[in-house]
């Protein structure tokens, strides 16, 4: 197999979908993870998964949730020589969270076996949305994506048990509210009821992130939309994302997704399937 070594940013985007057809020679690796949550569903063939200590080999039917953050790598099982795969990157609502606590085979590595075959049409739908022609497609897509994981979230045999933590959900919601301020650690832990300390760590722990490297997604999805669906400046896009600096804007937001936002915005309509999941 040959394996790539991907960026470890996430695609600029509030969630980018895609549907493979894959061959021996395919494989990804990723020492870092990635900023956003990564869902593939095996839909023919066979995948290899590999972790630290052992492999996950997924045959139709079988999902698996990566955690951002989480070092993974994945390609075609060696045996089959190909793999069938409907992938998404996203970057999950505040409510979604505790629909996301999929049994684990190692830390940030989740797995579903879904047999039903109307879970994979609304993957299916999900994409098709996405690579469409129409109006707002990305919102359409992104609607569809939460009827698929509240889907998947009713054969999950730990969604009656999920211990995700609705402080850490109410810090997502006071984020979201909040994109145009400085925040700080302690105002969001304040906003909560929680010390500094307590919310940072539980924050990781639930979400793979920290609050602020949260917020500066939350920040960037949004400045990306404006860029994509407006003509403002990029000074007043800048402004109304929390950066008081266009230039540190500009920094942070090639940081994340790869190109500058003057680039992004000349470059938004090129179309979703390049790439690897």
């Amino acid at each position: 197999m040959t394996t790539v070594t991907t960026p470890t940013k996430s695609a600029g985007i509030e969630l980018l979908v895609g549907h493979f057809h894959e061959g021996s020679s395919y494989g990804i690796f990723r020492g870092d993870g990635v900023g956003d949550w990564l869902l593939i569903a095996t839909v023919s063939g066979k995948g290899r998964f590999g972790y630290a200590g052992g492999e996950l080999i997924t045959e139709p039917g079988d999902w698996v949730l990566i955690r951002p953050g989480t070092p993974h790598g994945y390609g075609v099982e060696a045996s089959l020589k190909r793999w069938e795969l409907l992938w998404v990157h996203f970057q999950p609502r505040p409510h979604w969270l505790p629909w996301l606590e999929w049994p684990a085979v190692s830390p940030g590595l989740c797995t579903l076996a879904i047999g039903d075959g109307s879970t994979m049409d609304r993957f299916r739908e999900v994409h098709r949305q996405f690579t469409g022609d129409l109006r707002r497609s990305e919102a359409y897509a992104m609607n569809s994506l939460e009827a698929l994981l509240l889907d998947c979230d009713r054969q999950n045999p730990l969604a009656a048990m999920s211990s995700f933590d609705p402080r850490v959900r109410r810090a997502m919601d006071y984020l979201e509210r909040n994109l145009a301020r400085k925040v700080t650690l302690a105002d969001i832990a304040a906003a909560v009821g929680l010390s500094a300390s307590r919310l940072a760590h539980l924050f990781r722990t639930q979400s793979g992130q920290s609050p602020q490297q949260h917020l500066e997604g939350l920040r960037m999805q949004r400045a990306a939309e404006l860029l994509k669906r407006t003509s403002l400046s990029i000074k007043l896009i800048a402004d109304s994302v929390g950066f008081d600096s266009q230039f540190y804007f500009s920094q942070r937001f090639k940081a994340w997704n790869g190109q500058s936002p003057s680039s992004y915005r000349s470059n938004a309509r090129i179309g979703p399937d390049a790439g690897s999941p």
